[in-house]
């Protein structure tokens, strides 16, 4: 059976990842993400009103023209978790293509809003949930079946899709890091890895996230993010100031520990922001987590304002706002607070704690500077950099490796500076570039097996 990989977005920058498998005349899609910095870029264009190849032009959404390339039919769209890196794109390109949309249920729920959000485009592609540990088969051949193998990540009910085939399995390795004590959900299912790497014909093909692939050591678990969270927020409880906290919208584990951690404090945690409101939202109402009944999640700006109005009115000392902004993007909570644009008041020695880290691209960098220098001008003391990432470090990747023993590999969501520290881990484990380890780049075709 043929097995050929087309790299579509994502393997020459962090983000608009997208990359189809064929196996045979059948194949799978694994992604559709939005580029969020080019979004960015563009702050002052509606994206959600322009045509998908305008989007394409600006580098906003992957460019797929290359899969009338893949002689197949596309079988399945696979995304692997709910970051906009990998579902944005979905409400803009999935109609192009007559295949049901296969994901596990968080995710699934996120992809079903963004569509309902964005009727542009009438994608009225099917949606099956499925979660992890399960199996579907995949065509009519009755020899390619597509695996969901639980992996930790940033976001709640995370996946590896494993694509298995006569010619042995393509694992699909983005994004992930080796919890083995996460504060939400089950830890990562190495020895379902280790399993894969051993039966049939082994894994013919291993898909890797670099993002961390620079850094030595391993990732530390989501739970040393939460003990350091804790001691920070501990340690603010006698301040009968201010108190504001950001962090990912998506990160459901992060905002379960900032609400607990408030009431320990003896403060109202309010949720606020359009994205803050639907990922908490959404995971309280699929039973991901169990909030306390008086927490406020409010999207709307002028809902927020009026709690803002509230808070000010009752003593910022009675609350914990955790809103929008960690990356000082221009239309979140946080950025308007540093500008004055909200009615809440920021006081010389009121606390920003940052449970999030720059992602490492200019333009949040940018902004994330000019965020923090304006919170500075009103006298606000940011708490930085409580956090742990969700992607590999090197030591994950080596155990990676050693678990399913790829004979290929194929980095991504990376640029090709940013590949180097993966290329040269593998070479240290004996892969070698142009044979068996191929770094390629956005609209390229690979075959495995002719």
């Amino acid at each position: 059976m043929e097995i050929e990989i087309a790299t579509i977005g994502g393997y020459e920058e962090v983000g608009r990842q997208m990359t189809a498998v064929r196996a045979g005349d059948d194949v799978v899609i694994f992604d559709m993400g939005l580029n969020l910095s080019q979004v960015l870029i563009h702050d002052n264009v509606e994206t959600e009103r322009m045509h998908s190849l305008d989007l394409i032009d600006m580098g906003a959404i992957p460019d797929d023209r290359v899969m009338s390339d893949l002689e197949g039919d596309v079988q399945a769209i696979v995304p692997t978790h709910g970051h906009l890196d990998h579902i944005g794109a979905i409400s803009k390109l999935a109609h192009r293509y007559d295949a049901p949309i296969v994901a596990t249920p968080f995710t699934i729920e996120l992809v079903k809003q963004q569509i309902e959000g964005e009727q542009k485009f009438g994608v009225e592609n099917e949606l099956i949930k499925m979660d992890a540990g399960e199996t579907m088969s995949i065509g009519d051949s009755g020899k390619v079946d597509l695996e969901f193998v639980n992996v930790t990540h940033s976001i709640i009910d995370a996946i590896n899709p494993v694509l298995h085939t006569p010619e042995g399995a393509v694992v699909y390795g983005l994004d992930k890091r080796m919890d083995h004590s996460p504060v939400i959900g089950d830890p990562i299912d190495m020895k379902r890895f280790r399993e894969i790497g051993r039966e049939g014909e082994g894994v013919l093909c291993y898909i890797e996230d670099c993002t961390n692939a620079n850094k030595k050591g391993r990732t530390p678990s989501e739970s040393v993010a939460r003990e350091h969270l804790r001691d920070v927020l501990y340690s603010m409880e006698d301040y009968d100031g201010g108190i504001v906290a950001t962090t990912f919208s998506s990160h459901i584990s992060r905002v379960t520990s900032l609400v607990e951690f408030a009431k320990d404090i003896g403060r109202q945690p309010v949720l606020l922001g359009r994205s803050m409101e639907k990922y908490s939202g959404t995971a309280e109402r699929l039973d991901f987590v169990d909030f306390p009944d008086d927490l406020g999640m409010f999207g709307h700006r002028k809902s927020v304002d009026r709690t803002f109005k509230r808070i000010m009115n009752e003593g910022k000392e009675n609350f914990l706002p955790v809103v929008t902004g960690h990356q000082g993007e221009p239309r979140a909570m946080l950025t308007r607070m540093a500008r004055g644009e909200t009615p809440y008041e920021l006081d010389n020695g009121d606390k920003v704690v940052f449970s999030a880290r720059v992602i490492p691209e200019p333009t949040n960098e940018g902004q994330r500077y000019q965020a923090e220098k304006l919170l500075g001008m009103q006298g606000a003391r940011v708490y930085d950099d409580i956090h742990v990432s969700g992607h590999l470090n090197q030591e994950g990747h080596y155990k990676m490796l050693d678990a399913l023993q790829p004979q290929h590999i194929i980095p991504a969501h990376q640029d090709l500076k940013g590949l180097s520290g993966y290329v040269n881990l593998c070479e240290s484990e004996g892969y070698q570039m142009g044979r068996d380890l191929h770094v390629s780049r956005n609209g390229n075709l690979i075959q495995l097996v002719d």
